[in-house]
């Protein structure tokens, strides 16, 4: 287990799987690894990691950026043009969490659309959003999907209805698979399958896989060329940053099959929490949402934070993530400290 060596009071940080830190092989194999300026293309590391993300994705290339959320914008700005439309669920990272990017750097708008208590949208929605020719509207360009979405699977079957709608109406199809490694592991299966009909997909390496930074964004040669210079004009051309890359290599060839720890802890900790009358609880993969009564709320939080407890500590709903600082004696920690404050059945 990787706890942080901090004085911070915190003994189980629940909040997200970006709060991991890099263990000793993987500090190591950034201090080791060979680098070269990137920007000119001449990084060893980096090259590396772009050709094997490019083989495990099935696409053509894959380029290094320094976060999902420069992913996922570059990614648009290769497919879209100015005036372009993006369809997006109206929770998804891209339109709640990206302050706008889109809109702000190149003048494309997104159009989102209803999901279900699981995330997912439906073929009949896209059809139905796609603009008709008409000098008025803007042109739906790009279908934008996520997997998972708030720790939900989206499975591959759906998927696949989802990017042949796409294709049937003509536009592209871009996946923030930020967490598509938790999805894969959930479903036993390797993501180049949830990728089959997706022009594009990011994929983060530095929430459950553990690296401290990095998302890498894979597609055809001819949207990794347009993503890149997009990544300039985004500040995100970095020189030596080998070092940054080695860390995504490690994370690739060491931490994949650690996933399903992650889902099974937050399987035991939703099972823990089930027993108490007074919770509503909800998880998949390696989230769990709880939601106490409403007079309670407060008074649970105080007690968690008393406790040593971090969390996403929102309103009706709360959120807990696990991953690879979270080990099971801190998980049964948390549950008795629910069950000590709530009781159980």
């Amino acid at each position: 287990m990787n706890r942080r060596d901090t004085k911070s009071p915190i003994r189980g940080d629940f909040r997200s799987d970006t709060v991991t830190i890099a263990d000793q092989g993987m500090r190591e194999a950034m201090a080791n690894a060979m680098v070269g300026d990137d920007v000119y293309g001449e990084d060893p590391t980096v090259n590396e990691l772009q050709d094997y993300v490019a083989e495990l994705t099935g696409k053509e290339a894959s380029l290094f950026l320094t976060s999902g959320t420069q992913s996922n914008l570059s990614a648009v700005l290769a497919h879209c043009e100015r005036g372009d439309e993006f369809i997006v669920g109206k929770n998804y990272h891209i339109f709640l969490n990206e302050a706008a990017g889109s809109a702000i750097t190149g003048g494309v708008s997104p159009w989102p659309i209803e999901v279900n208590e699981r995330g997912s949208i439906t073929p009949e929605a896209v059809r139905s959003a796609i603009r008709e020719p008409d000098p008025h509207h803007p042109i739906s360009r790009l279908l934008c999907l996520e997997n998972t979405v708030n720790g939900f699977v989206q499975p591959v079957d759906h998927l696949a209805m989802l990017t042949t709608t796409a294709r049937e109406c003509g536009i592209a199809v871009h996946l923030d698979g930020a967490r598509l490694f938790n999805a894969a592991e959930a479903c036993n299966v390797k993501i180049d399958r949830f990728l089959e009909g997706v022009d594009s997909v990011s994929l983060c390496l530095s929430k459950g896989l553990g690296a401290p930074a990095g998302t890498m964004l894979a597609s055809s040669r001819q949207i990794i060329d347009r993503a890149s210079r997009a990544r300039k004009m985004l500040g995100g051309g970095m020189r030596q940053t080998g070092h940054l890359a080695a860390a995504g290599l490690y994370a690739l060839e060491h931490n994949l099959e650690r996933l399903t720890e992650d889902r099974l802890r937050a399987d035991r900790l939703a099972s823990g929490l089930k027993q108490i009358d007074s919770l509503a609880v909800i998880h998949d993969t390696n989230m769990v949402w709880v939601t106490p009564s409403p007079e309670r709320h407060d008074e649970l939080v105080k007690n968690l934070q008393l406790q040593g407890f971090a969390a996403c500590f929102w309103k009706p709903t709360m959120r807990f993530v696990t991953h690879l600082g979270i080990d099971d004696p801190i998980v049964d920690e948390l549950i008795d400290c629910f069950t000590k404050l709530f009781g159980s059945h």
